[in-house]
């Protein structure tokens, strides 16, 4: 198998819809109200907002289509990472100590 039938599902409308609606309510969610993300003490974990702030960059690059021809960004943005990392990011949000 080769690797461009391995991507093709990710390449599909569903996927590329699934990445936006991940990225967009996280990065709103960051943008107007960054305090529900804080833990039960009040403080940031800034490693993991880290990780959530790229792992929504890479949906909104792989949402909006874009796909970049250097192999190095390709994984720095690739869906299933910027998946996993929004996923992270509402594990977070939902732990949050606002839901307590």
């Amino acid at each position: 198998m080769t690797a461009e039938a391995l991507n093709a599902p990710l390449r599909q409308a569903i996927g590329r819809a699934l990445s936006l609606l991940m990225a967009v309510p996280l990065s709103l969610v960051l943008l107007i109200h960054p305090a529900s993300m804080l833990d039960a003490n009040g403080h940031y974990s800034h490693s993991l907002l880290m990780l959530i702030m790229w792992g929504v960059a890479g949906g909104f690059v792989h949402g909006v289509g874009f796909e970049p021809r250097a192999m190095a960004w390709r994984v720095v943005f690739h869906p299933l990472l910027a998946w996993a990392l929004m996923a992270l990011g509402f594990g977070m949000w939902l732990t949050a100590r606002q839901w307590l």
